[in-house]
């Protein structure tokens, strides 16, 4: 495979010996490079900068500048720029819907196997999206006990959105409901798509307008997206075509204006359909 047709990607970790399992992993794929490493975040978004990776591997927690910060400003250098995949042992990580929030394609557990990071990074080089399985039901629980879902709002520390991460992220609507603060409640008989009214008294009677364009059926592959489910397993649990779930998959994500699962996912949990 010649060299422009390889996929190029950078490893961020503070940990040299993980950067180097990490970079014979992919070093071992004829159609994939390690272009460069960085050992904490600002060194990351300056190779980001200067070599223009495809593919970002981030680790959260760095000296310095850590992987949040690291993936907002990455994610900002242009909007068809290097895509992030945070790579996390979650169960420590505090930060890992911030990262998203950030723009981040996805995010793997470190113990991950090495297929499936190498299939996460061809994935997430095409234009998609990944959430680890196994982590999925993890990163659920966060979410309700954070309160994420019921405000739309981040957990504490998280950074300030940058113009291009910010289009990336359209749930974040959910943080400012049509001039309204996170967090607080709308004025009495606000009204929402379909003639619908805010109960004052009921914090999370909010839904985006988005989620009025949804088919039925669109609705049913959302909350399998949210759930985990890679596209053939939901033609299998729908009973409907490989085919037929990618143009569902198209249409929702076009329609909530979300560049990819990862984004679909938050809209699904912000609008409350799992």
């Amino acid at each position: 495979m010649s060299e422009s047709n390889r996929i190029r990607v950078v490893i961020a970790d503070d940990q040299e010996l993980v950067r180097a399992g990490f970079a014979m992993v992919i070093g071992s794929q004829p159609d994939m490079d390690v272009v460069g490493q960085a050992g904490d975040g600002g060194h990351a978004v300056e190779l980001a900068e200067r070599l223009h990776p495809d593919v970002v591997l981030m680790d959260v927690r760095m000296p310095g500048m850590d992987g949040i910060e690291a993936t907002r400003r990455i994610v900002d250098i242009d909007a068809h720029g290097p895509r992030v995949i945070i790579l996390t042992t979650f169960d420590l990580d505090e930060y890992v819907m911030a990262a998203i929030d950030a723009g981040a394609s996805g995010f793997l557990l470190k113990d991950t196997e090495p297929e499936t990071l190498l299939a996460s990074i061809r994935t997430v080089f095409q234009g998609n999206a990944i959430i680890a399985p196994s982590a999925t039901k993890r990163l659920i629980e966060k979410m309700m006990r954070d309160g994420y879902a019921q405000n739309g709002t981040l957990p504490i520390g998280a950074p300030v959105e940058g113009p291009a991460s910010a289009a990336r992220r359209t749930a974040v609507s959910a943080s400012v409901r049509s001039g309204f603060s996170a967090g607080s409640p709308a004025p009495a008989n606000a009204p929402l798509a379909g003639g619908r009214m805010v109960d004052p008294s009921d914090p999370v009677s909010y839904t985006d307008p988005e989620l009025e364009l949804l088919t039925d059926r669109e609705r049913e592959v959302l909350v399998e997206i949210a759930h985990g489910l890679s596209n053939q397993e939901i033609a299998d649990k729908l009973f409907i075509s490989l085919p037929t779930v990618k143009t569902h998959v198209a249409h929702i994500l076009s329609k909530i204006h979300a560049r990819d699962r990862v984004q679909a996912v938050v809209f699904a949990y912000d609008n409350r359909l799992v």
